[in-house]
């Protein structure tokens, strides 16, 4: 209550102050928060310390929602404030969306487990777009709004308001004071001195008459250097985000690095893409560097509490018989791609060929890489949908996307859908996969009503 009636007591202007000055510390380390969460290449290498990352983002969010509804009583007082600077207010509005569609993009994605994936889809679009054009705008505003450019700017100012005449002065130089004790005695001056003097004050002249000050120069190379340093980038990104999937998928074909010969002869539904065509764009996670494999050398095995452990090579493992479905897939950071058609091998297929022993419990999977693993309940394994899939929208799965063979479990998140999949073992204890024991729920249904 003492701190409450604190702030009340403090003047208008220091409680704006105050507001901005923890806004922008806020908004500093929520982007930098922001920036080690978005880049996959590392994500692998935080462990667990990314929830803890992730946890602090969200916390920060918060903190910036509650700065807004300090600031919300003072809206109409600092717009009255403000009511004679067009660009002060031009700059508000534009801030105050900024940070409302960031609040309310963030608190989805915070809450995308309860939420449908489509509404996840869109915000984090929102949260992403107003990311890439917000982060520039706050640090040419932090550059052009520092107190050394306003030092700059005034000395501008002063350089350019005109000096008093020489009469007004009052102290002479030491060359003026010597010009008049000796009146009789005419100064020297050559030809090259007063070459050098018109130079100067042509010069001089001209700088007065630019109309590009200091801090206006310093205010433009900001803004381009942000333009040649984030351009390329965001315009990836934009084109990312409203492409179909269809050419990003042949990029993705066209770049592999797996030689898996034969490729996979697709089924009629399959080569027909009876799902249209994957709708979305899938983002790039993992944990290792990407491997890369080769049919002379690829194996794929069933083994541990099985009665027929078995292994296939590429061609052996081409000729298991291989049904279609079309089914979505949502990643647990927010993103979804959306009627993928998948072709592969049932998973309930490939354990009923096999054999589970009754003290088989649990399926284990293992990807190419060597380090990820994850796992299903037997119960969750024998789900309809389920599928060892080697072909996506009629095509080899990429590599990028975890071709040539990659789990596919529809109804939970994607880190259960394991790439690069090479094995399965039968187990009787239950297994906390690679992103559980660092902090992910072992619980990954989409529809948090299947828990």
């Amino acid at each position: 209550m003492d701190s409450k009636r604190g702030w009340l007591k403090q003047s208008f202007g220091k409680r704006l102050n105050a507001i901005h000055s923890w806004n922008a510390w806020i908004l500093l380390l929520l982007t930098v928060t922001g920036i080690v969460l978005s880049i996959g290449a590392i994500r692998g290498d935080l462990g667990s310390f990314r929830v803890t990352i992730k946890q602090l983002h969200i916390y920060l969010g918060v903190a910036s929602i509650l700065l807004i509804a300090l600031y919300a009583p003072m809206i109409r007082k600092h717009w009255h404030q403000i009511r004679a600077r067009r660009n002060q207010r031009a700059n508000l509005v534009f801030v105050l969306a900024l940070l409302i569609g960031w609040a309310g993009s963030g608190v989805i994605l915070w809450q995308f487990r309860n939420l449908p994936p489509a509404l996840n889809n869109s915000a984090l679009f929102v949260h992403d777009l107003l990311t890439w054009v917000g982060v520039p705008y706050a640090v040419y505003h932090a550059i052009s709004r520092s107190r050394w450019l306003k030092r700059q700017q005034r000395l501008d100012e002063a350089a350019a308001k005109p000096r008093p005449p020489a009469s007004a002065q009052a102290v002479q130089t030491p060359a003026a004071s010597a010009i008049a004790a000796a009146p009789n005695e005419a100064p020297v001056v050559t030809e090259d001195a007063t070459e050098r003097r018109t130079a100067a004050q042509a010069v001089i002249a001209a700088l007065k008459e630019s109309p590009i000050t200091r801090a206006s120069f310093l205010r433009i190379a900001a803004g381009l250097l942000l333009v040649i340093a984030i351009g390329p980038a965001f315009y990836r990104w934009i084109k990312g985000a409203f492409d179909t999937g269809g050419s990003t998928t042949a990029e993705y074909i066209a770049t592999d690095g797996n030689r898996m010969l034969p490729p996979p002869a697709p089924l009629p539904d399959s080569a027909a893409v009876v799902g249209g065509g994957a709708q979305g764009n899938f983002r790039i996670y993992t944990v290792t560097e990407i491997p890369a494999f080769s049919s002379d050398t690829w194996k794929f095995a069933v083994s541990g509490l099985v009665d027929n452990p078995s292994a296939w090579n590429w061609e052996e493992f081409l000729k298991l018989k291989r049904t279609v479905q079309v089914s979505d897939f949502h990643c647990v950071t927010g993103w979804s791609v959306y009627k993928c058609t998948w072709e592969g091998i049932p998973l309930k297929q490939l354990l009923a060929a096999t054999g589970v022993q009754a003290n088989g419990k649990y399926v284990k999977f293992y990807s190419g890489d060597k380090v990820y693993t994850d796992a299903l309940s037997l119960s969750q394994a024998n789900g309809d949908d389920i599928m060892v899939a080697v072909l996506m929208d009629g095509k080899p799965i990429p590599q990028k996307l975890g071709g040539p063979v990659r789990l596919i479990v529809p109804q939970m998140y994607a880190y259960k859908s394991v790439k690069w999949l090479q094995g399965i073992e039968l187990i009787e204890k239950e297994h906390m996969g690679y992103w559980e024991v660092r902090g992910y729920d072992n619980d990954a249904w989409v529809d948090r009503s299947k828990a």
